[in-house]
């Protein structure tokens, strides 16, 4: 069985395609999975083991990229075709691929529904659903189970070497992302959030990672705290995720990312309802969110991040049975 996936917005989004690839290939490990992504996303779409083939989607290509694109996917033929995108650009690709079962999402918007044979009913729990849920539910389609089946692996993965003060840091440190594509997403807690962590444990350390550059303006000691921002590929993310105790965020594309892998996270949500969009699975014990009150970050203050830290920064009790 060959399925093509199609999924080109946010590193979330991806994650969350990449949740549903994973359950896929555990329950028939003999499914061919192809996938069409944002060029950005490439280097984490080709590295995991879930993903057999990948179709670079280019964002500024115009009209003639994309009629190039979907001549490259149609010279194969697919069983399935699963647009968990649901919008516009998402329908046409899949209308123009050689598949006879084009399948969409009851809730897909700007008229995709119109190139679909097939809609995917939400879970009972309706708009309300984790949006992981919701696309799990594509697995029903090929007689699946719509539920989680372990954890994202990649392979080629960059590797990644922690120097803190030019000496080689073999442990594990909390690792924190401070920035946010969107500003209403973005907490500026993180300078006194971390100067708490080490100044509590001297033996702690700290490194901040991300796609842009947070300048943290040298107030830290290098042998405990280190800066990658603006140096953190998509190739490195996950060997850098696994090398963390913690991985603190606020909720963004890493923060999915390492809760999908099974890292002890905390999410830092504003106006976003973690119930719909908290890192997955909501019940899993490594997972955890603290939320802004009435919604709004500035009301949220690094004291109450910290001490909900250290609450949970306790040993995991080992886990039995599916964490769901």
């Amino acid at each position: 069985m060959k399925i093509l996936i199609i999924e080109t917005r946010s590193l979330a989004d991806i994650v969350h395609g990449l949740q549903l690839a994973t359950s896929i290939k555990a329950q028939r490990p003999e499914v061919h999975l192809s996938w069409i992504g944002r060029a950005t996303f490439l280097p984490l779409l080709r590295s995991s083991t879930a993903i057999d083939h990948v179709y670079a989607f280019h964002r500024n290509g115009g009209l003639k990229g994309f009629l190039r694109l979907m001549r490259e996917v149609r010279n194969s033929e697919f069983d399935y075709v699963f647009d968990l995108q649901g919008q516009l650009r998402s329908g046409l690709m899949t209308s123009r691929t050689r598949a006879l079962h084009k399948i969409g999402r009851s809730d897909a918007k700007e008229g995709a529904g119109l190139f679909y044979t097939h809609k995917v009913p939400l879970p009972v729990q309706g708009k309300h659903s984790h949006l992981v849920d919701i696309v799990l539910k594509f697995c029903e389609v090929i007689g699946l189970r719509p539920e989680l089946r372990g954890a994202p692996v990649f392979r080629d993965a960059g590797s990644v070497n922690l120097q803190f003060d030019d000496v080689r840091y073999t442990g594990r440190p909390i690792l924190i992302f401070p920035d946010s594509r969107l500003e209403e997403k973005r907490w500026n807690g993180f300078k006194q959030l971390t100067e708490m962590i080490l100044r509590d444990d001297r033996s702690r350390r700290v490194v901040w990672a991300g796609n842009n550059y947070v300048p943290d303006k040298g107030d830290f000691s290098k042998e405990q705290f280190l800066n990658l921002t603006g140096n953190t590929s998509l190739l490195s993310l996950p060997s850098l995720l696994s090398k963390a105790s913690w991985v603190i965020s606020n909720d963004s594309g890493p923060m999915h990312l390492a809760a999908a892998m099974g890292i002890r996270t905390l999410g830092i949500f504003g106006p976003t309802d973690p119930r719909v969009s908290g890192p997955f699975p909501l019940t899993a014990p490594t997972n955890h969110v603290i939320q802004a009150p009435l919604g709004a970050l500035t009301m949220l203050s690094p004291k109450e991040v910290f001490a909900r830290f250290q609450r949970l920064d306790t040993p995991l009790k080992p886990i039995v049975g599916n964490p769901r």
